[in-house]
C-alpha cells in the first residue's frame, strides 16, 4: 500500500509535507505555524505535487514573512486576558450571542464552544453555532463582528454578495472588521 504522505526538501524553504487528501479537488498549499503542507488530490502524482511546491517557493517565503510580521504585531496589540474557567467563557459568549440575536431577530439552535486553531466560529446547516473560546481575547467590536457573522449565516449559508450586504446592515464596516480580524489570526494557533 502506498504511503499517504511524503516529505520533500524545497531549496530556500526546507521540508514540505505532501499529504494525500480524499477531500482535495486540486493541489492546495498551506503555511501554518511554520509548517508547509500540500494537500494532494487522489488523481495527482507526488511528483506533480513536488513540482508545484518548488514552483511556489517565493510564495511560501512571503507567507512565512507575513506570519512573522503578524506575530510581531500581536505582541504589540492590547489583548484581553484569557479566562480559564470554561463555564465563565460559555456564559460570556452565549449571553452576548443571545443578546445580539434578540436585538436583530436571529434564531439559532445550539451553541458549542471549541478551542480551534483555524476558525473563530462557524454555523452548521442546522443553525448550530460553534464559537472559539479564544474570542474572549479579542476586542469587543471584533468579538461582536464574529458573533454577528455567524448569526447572519443562520439565514445566508454562504459568503456571497447577499451575505456581505446583510452583514453590513447588522454590522456597519464589516469588511474593515474582517481585515482587522486577520491581525489576530496568530492567536488561533496558540494553545
Amino acid at each position: 500500500m502506498p504511503s499517504a504522505s511524503r516529505i520533500i526538501d524545497v531549496p530556500g524553504v526546507g521540508p514540505v509535507l505532501l499529504e494525500r487528501s480524499a477531500r482535495a479537488r486540486r493541489l492546495n498549499l498551506t503555511v501554518r505555524r511554520g509548517r508547509v503542507r500540500v494537500a494532494v488530490p487522489r488523481r495527482c502524482s507526488y511528483d506533480s505535487a513536488a513540482d508545484f511546491a518548488r514552483s511556489r517557493a517565493d510564495w511560501i517565503r512571503t507567507q512565512r514573512r507575513r506570519l512573522r510580521e503578524a506575530v510581531e504585531r500581536m505582541r504589540r496589540l492590547p489583548l484581553k486576558p484569557a479566562i480559564d474557567d470554561r463555564q465563565a467563557i460559555r456564559a460570556l459568549l452565549t449571553t452576548r450571542l443571545a443578546t445580539l440575536a434578540a436585538i436583530h431577530g436571529f434564531r439559532y439552535n445550539r451553541v458549542f464552544l471549541r478551542n480551534q486553531r483555524t476558525r473563530w466560529g462557524s454555523c452548521s446547516s442546522q443553525n448550530n453555532i460553534n464559537l472559539n473560546v479564544k474570542l474572549l481575547r479579542l476586542p469587543h467590536d471584533l468579538r461582536d463582528y464574529v458573533l454577528l457573522h455567524e448569526l447572519v449565516h443562520t439565514r445566508i449559508p454562504n459568503h456571497g454578495p447577499k451575505f456581505w450586504a446583510a452583514l453590513e446592515a447588522y454590522c456597519p464596516g464589516a469588511r474593515r472588521l474582517e481585515r482587522r480580524l486577520r491581525d489576530y489570526a496568530p492567536l488561533l494557533e496558540t494553545p
